[in-house]
């Protein structure tokens, strides 16, 4: 993984002094509320309904165990001894105080880490597949063109203050774990007909209220140019998006109002003119040295020769269902990469208390050399375990909460904090999960109706990516009530697709039995093997929506 040098370390470290003195003045009355806070949003640093929040940043999702155990410890010293995995990759605390936080920055900065742009109207933390880099299906490692991205954006001067937050994914190869699609902008590793690598851009992707999925402005855009490229994306951006209305600010409401050809003409012409083959083109020599950052870990070949697996798994009923729905394969024979479940029967999705955070990282050393990923759908992943160390490492998971065998399943699900913490929301989302964990508690159930993904938001803003679910769960607010509004059908894999409302909000007390109702549909029309995505997109909402709204005899 990267590693700072002195001018990142003291790039950081400088920031967070500036902000020392920034909050400093603010709490002695000398900066006003309103110049404090672009200040502090762009320090990462919210207020929300009980407390502020800050969001630190997890570069691709990317972290040592020393950054893990250093996580665990400001969540010990500073917040209520947990913390909260988001969607983006990045963990935020929801207790800090405000007077506390440059002492956290402070800390985050001595294992190079920060909470620099993970908020406010800038370029935000880029992100991408958790298996990249160990996933035989991949072109090419997408890290070292995050790496890349990451290092130009940061603090960039000129994009510190655009129309709305500005987000980018990459992905390596044909698969999409990175919802890349619903980002402003995707980037896709892509081999041309001549069988150079490049990438696919897409632009314009996007949720909230008025969601969007990306679209094509260049379908390969040959590596030396990727920064040059990106940043003619961006200057258009900050040219012509809208700033006097922060819900059409966005860059996909200036690609659907232009139309994607006017808007990529514009772009080719920013980039011809100022920036094609000038400072920012990238040479053979910088992508191999952000490369080098990312090399093969040293694998112990001898790994394949192991044959206990097979008889632990035949032994063990529970264990077997674990490796099946939390171990995914790995291009190196001998090795698994090991989902550690953030989601817990009837605890919050994407939450981890401080001792597990130190578990996690003690388990990255002894058996995933040091590294832990988090995900997209808030889980972590250990990504280099040996397949004959799979039996010992499920057995201290399981001890400690970490183990839940349902990766995939309905119960794997994202989950913004809903109204419990968010200033924003409209309605509780943790309450919900926890009644739908009540009523699928059940693996073999579970199991039965195969992977299905259910995502949550507590409110428009759609920060749990309710759009791009096979089902999708709203909270909306009527007369001071809790309703809850149902989508089917939506994707954020490489088959990206919106889903459809199903009819009007459920009340609170409903969800589960809806969703019971929903899925009885599917079991009674699926043909063999038929996910319930197949389904969905097969017989249309029509037999869900009319079984749900069904009259009461």
């Amino acid at each position: 993984m990267y590693q700072y040098n002195e001018v990142d370390q003291t790039l950081v470290q400088e920031r967070v002094e500036q902000f020392r003195d920034q909050t400093r003045r603010f709490l002695a009355g000398e900066l006003p509320e309103d110049d404090f806070l672009a200040l502090r949003l762009m320090n990462g640093l919210y207020i929300q309904r009980y407390a502020p929040m800050l969001r630190v940043a997890v570069p691709y999702g990317l972290m040592s165990s020393t950054q893990m155990r250093k996580l665990a410890h400001i969540a010990r010293k500073y917040d209520k001894g947990y913390g909260h995995f988001t969607t983006r990759t990045n963990i935020q605390y929801n207790w800090p105080k405000l007077e506390d936080v440059p002492d956290i920055l402070a800390e985050l900065a001595e294992v190079q880490m920060h909470a620099i742009q993970t908020s406010g109207n800038c370029i935000r933390n880029t992100t991408t597949d958790e298996y990249a880099g160990i996933n035989a299906n991949e072109i090419e490692d997408p890290r070292p063109y995050c790496e890349i991205i990451r290092q130009w954006s940061t603090l960039h001067p000129e994009f510190a203050y655009l129309p709305r937050k500005f987000k980018i994914a990459v992905t390596g190869g044909p698969e999409d774990r990175a919802a890349s699609q619903v980002h402003d902008i995707g980037l896709h590793i892509v081999r041309n007909d001549e069988g150079e690598v490049g990438f696919e851009v897409l632009v314009g992707g996007g949720l909230g209220r008025t969601p969007f999925i990306g679209k094509v402005v260049r379908s390969f855009l040959p590596k030396q140019h990727l920064l040059s490229y990106l940043d003619a994306i961006l200057r258009v951006y900050n040219l012509n998006g809208r700033r006097d209305n922060k819900y059409k600010a966005r860059i996909k409401i200036l690609v659907d109002a232009m139309g994607v050809e006017a808007f990529s003409e514009l772009v080719e012409a920013e980039w011809q003119s100022f920036g094609k083959d000038g400072q920012l083109t990238l040479t053979e020599a910088e992508i191999e040295r952000a490369k080098s950052f990312f090399k093969p870990l040293d694998y112990d070949l001898s790994a394949a020769n192991d044959t206990s697996l097979a008889q632990q798994l035949a032994d063990d009923k529970a264990f077997n269902a674990w490796y099946e729905r939390n171990t995914v394969a790995h291009k190196v024979d001998g090795y698994r990469a090991v989902v550690v479940s953030l989601k817990p029967l009837l605890k919050a999705p994407g939450d981890i208390t401080d001792a597990q955070m130190d578990l996690v990282a003690d388990l990255a050393d002894q058996y995933s050399m040091g590294e832990i990923r988090s995900t997209h759908h808030q889980n972590l992943v250990l990504g280099e375990v040996k397949k004959s160390d799979l039996y010992a490492l499920w057995k201290v998971l399981e001890a400690n909460e970490l183990a839940r065998a349902n990766v995939g399943t309905l119960t794997d699900m994202i989950c913004c904090p809903g109204f419990d913490f968010c200033a924003l929301a409209n309605a509780k989302t943790i309450n919900i999960a926890e009644q739908i964990n009540q009523c699928f508690d059940d693996l073999d159930h579970l199991y039965d109706l195969g992977d299905i993904r259910l995502n949550m938001s507590g409110c428009i803003n759609a920060c749990g990516h309710h759009h791009v679910a096979d089902i999708g769960i709203l909270g909306v607010d009527k007369k001071g009530e809790d309703w809850y509004q149902i989508t089917l059908g939506g994707s954020s894999k490489a088959d990206a697709r919106l889903g459809k409302v199903l009819g009007k909000a459920v009340a609170a007390d409903d969800v589960a039995k809806t969703l019971q109702t929903v899925l009885s549909v599917y079991v009674e029309n699926r043909t063999e093997e038929e996910s319930f995505a197949d389904t969905v997109q097969r017989l249309g909402i029509a037999p869900f929506k009319e079984r749900v709204y069904a009259p009461v005899n």
